[in-house]
């Protein structure tokens, strides 16, 4: 049975009031602030640990507006849309931005997805990170073939690709840009060299990671003499990244990729103690960005685009919102902010659905190709149906096998991944005066990502995306090493139109490794189905499987919520889900359109505009 959806937040509101009574929208539907916690070690299974929980009331605007991860990146990005820039020109002032002020999360030693809206047409455009030349499917393995540990993966220059960002933002900028590529890096030049007070996020996730410390060049960075990190309020200056800052606004993205600072990079992964890398600057100068399609599908009265492969984000969050097509999500809708034992019930036996077939087909498609008949057979809404009826209203299913997508025969074998897909990410959302909007998810993998510092900025871990096993008894695993190959993510960059006026509705997407896929999914049912203005639904606790347990939020629900769901059979974690969600969606008071942003109130992020 399928649902009417709910009309979009339609307020009676004069503009005035609209704008005082967003004072109380985020807190009406958060509860139970957690109180601030630091991480115990590294390397854990949500390595950017929690760091406390603020109730936020969202931010309306008229013309355009940007969110992000951190106050100082978005000050950055909403004075490139004050000078007239675009939502592209808003983003790559926000990230370099976050490469000084979020080091742990993301920056031009990374890579990033971007789903870009131009007014016209969407486009999809992958900066992921790329494996050296001299990679190949045993790189995460002993001689004997077991796999690497965990540490033994991520900390050193073994983990670290050719990053993708710059190149990929450049190539952004050139189509889509308005102003001068020098004027993009002012604020993060004039933060560097001026100084930026050490956040408490910044501060906590440095005291709990036992291995940022161990390279000289970050201890010498990040840590005062006494071996502790510097406090919060710390005036922390970096005029490393100034100077390379300074290089690319003069020189473009091509003085990253064929100059000094690729050999610094060379130099640093191949030079690391114990854990060396392959990568060489000839790789880092061979990276090339790529346009794709991007992942479009019908849900209700919207069409839902979001990113395709590598990414498996756009896949899987079109998988789930096929098959919660198939029921009455509106019946499920959460009462004083918390889904109840029923939505959380479909919600996580539909992730686990589409989880499992991620698991199995997803990879580069340029190495890979998707089962049977492609996306298309992904997507197939008859195929969708099918695995939607595998959901039991009284019992979980544990466990789900992989789907047979129409065209596939039982000659198509893939191993099943067993990537390490830490959650160390963030996320920019613009939208700008000249009808365009973007969303962009953005990472060097783990928190501080392979501990290697070099120029000013963290160098990434995405390889340890990869599948540390190769094959298994059902055949090569598709998300295995190749040189040239990009490994695997979760991202969901993901933007929202109106399926009879074509028109953008929202755009958001998320930190958080694989959870990433369902706290974005989290987010569009509670909009389009639940009517929850963005910042409510961001502010949802989360929940969800990744085909394995039923995850819930710390603190979040009710002892009495979790004994019904194992009543039904779920095994239940419940441990903190530091999403990062940042979204901006249309609204309209008394017809007049606005912008309302919305950021999660479990890290830093603010939304601004005007």
């Amino acid at each position: 049975m399928t649902s009417t959806p709910p009309a979009r937040a339609s307020l009676s509101l004069t503009l005035p009031a609209l704008f005082a009574a967003f004072a109380f929208a985020g807190a009406a539907h958060a509860q139970d602030a957690a109180p601030a916690r630091v991480a115990s070690q590294a390397l854990q299974q949500q390595p950017e640990a929690a760091s406390g929980y603020q109730d936020k009331a969202g931010w309306p605007a008229r013309k355009y507006m940007v969110a992000a991860a951190n106050p100082l990146a978005v000050e950055a990005g909403y004075e490139m849309l004050r000078q007239g820039g675009t939502a592209i020109d808003a983003a790559i002032a926000t990230q370099l931005v976050l490469t000084l002020v979020e080091p742990q999360s993301s920056g031009i030693g990374g890579g990033a997805f971007l789903v870009y809206y131009d007014g016209k047409t969407t486009q999809a455009y992958d900066g992921r990170e790329t494996a050296p030349s001299k990679a190949d499917e045993h790189l995460f393995q002993h001689a004997d073939g077991t796999p690497l540990s965990r540490a033994e993966g991520i900390v050193g220059g073994r983990s670290t690709g050719a990053p993708g960002v710059l190149r990929m933002l450049a190539l952004a900028q050139k189509e889509h840009g308005k102003l001068p590529w020098k004027t993009l890096f002012g604020p993060a030049i004039r933060l560097s060299e001026q100084g930026f007070r050490v956040s408490p996020r910044l501060n906590s996730l440095l005291a709990g990671d036992k291995y940022i410390g161990k390279d000289p060049t970050a201890r010498a960075y990040f840590y005062g003499p006494d071996g502790k990190p510097w406090p919060v309020g710390h005036l922390l200056k970096n005029p490393e990244l100034a100077r390379t800052l300074r290089e690319i606004a003069d020189g473009g993205a091509e003085a990253f990729y064929t100059g000094r600072i690729a050999r610094d990079i060379e130099a640093k992964v191949k030079g690391h103690p114990t854990n060396p890398g392959l990568l060489t600057a000839a790789d880092i100068a061979a990276y090339r960005p790529k346009k794709r399609d991007p992942v479009c599908s019908d849900y209700r009265a919207y069409t839902v685009c979001g990113m395709p492969p590598p990414s498996s984000g756009g896949i899987a969050v079109a998988q789930m919102l096929g098959m919660f097509e198939t029921r009455d999500m509106k019946a499920l809708a959460p009462t004083d902010g918390v889904p109840s034992a029923d939505a959380v019930h479909v919600f996580s036996e539909v992730g686990r659905l589409a989880y499992a077939d991620r698991d199995r087909y997803a990879a580069d498609t340029d190495f890979v190709p998707l089962p049977g008949r492609g996306l298309p057979a992904l997507l197939d809404k008859g195929y969708l149906a099918r695995r939607a009826s595998l959901v039991k209203d009284d019992r979980s299913m544990g466990k789900a096998q992989p789907g047979k997508p129409p065209g596939v025969d039982m000659a198509w074998n893939w191993g099943l991944d067993n990537s390490i897909e830490a959650h160390s990410t963030s996320h920019i959302v613009a939208v700008d005066q000249y009808g365009a909007g973007l969303s962009m998810t953005t990472s060097v993998e783990d928190a501080f990502g392979s501990r290697q510092m070099v120029d000013g900025f963290i160098l990434n871990n995405q390889l340890t995306d990869f599948s540390f096993d190769s094959r298994d008894a059902d055949g090569p695993i598709a998300n295995r090493v190749e040189p040239g190959k990009r490994p695997r993510s979760a991202m969901s960059p993901t933007i929202v139109f109106d399926r009879k006026t074509g028109r953008l509705v929202l755009a958001v997407g998320s930190p958080g490794g694989p959870l990433i896929i369902n706290y974005v999914a989290k987010v569009l049912v509670g909009t389009l189905d639940w009517g929850l203005n963005m910042q409510q639904a961001i502010a949802l606790p989360n929940f969800g499987s990744r085909n394995g347990p039923t995850e819930l939020e710390t603190g979040r629900f009710p002892a009495a919520e979790i004994a019904q769901l194992k009543a039904r059979g779920h095994v239940v974690r419940v441990f903190d889900q530091t999403s990062g969600l940042q979204g901006i969606e249309r609204i309209e008071v008394h017809g007049v359109p606005l912008w309302f942003g919305g950021a999660d109130p479990r890290r830093e992020g603010v939304a601004k505009g005007d």
